[in-house]
């Protein structure tokens, strides 16, 4: 069982959907990422309002896996039963109904509804030239 979630959490997130608790370990760490981007680089780092959209969640997330994983950041999250955003707003919501996290109430799980395409968000020469790494061939 995961550090951060208790007995309770990782019953709840078992029985929503196929998901892994890895998948929602590392949305729960992929938030903390995202807000620390948007709020402190992006603003005021004490601002006690630290409330990410939909979409900024999404983009976050990708560039989390990005940073964490390389070239694997897609496979690692289609090994997690993760393929498109909208199964990001699942993992979110899913938490939401936990108590993991709040909403606000403008947000909506159609604010994870097609933010970008895996393919393309994931394209190994996009992801070389973020990250240096040559590919052969």
């Amino acid at each position: 069982m995961s550090d951060t979630f208790t007995h309770e959490h990782v019953r709840c997130f078992l029985n929503a959907g196929p998901y892994p608790v890895e998948a929602f370990e590392f949305v729960r760490e992929g938030l903390t990422y995202t807000s620390n981007q948007v709020h402190v680089e992006g603003g005021d780092p004490y601002a006690l309002d630290r409330h990410v959209s939909g979409q900024e969640l999404c983009m976050g997330l990708r560039d989390f896996a990005i940073q964490r994983y390389g070239l694997m950041a897609r496979t690692v999250l289609e090994c997690w039963r993760i393929y498109r955003t909208e199964d990001f707003g699942r993992i979110v919501y899913t938490m939401i109904q936990a108590g993991c996290f709040s909403e606000q109430p403008d947000d909506t799980i159609d604010d994870f509804t097609n933010v970008f395409d895996f393919r393309e968000a994931f394209d190994p020469r996009d992801i070389e030239s973020r990250i240096g790494t040559p590919q052969p061939g």
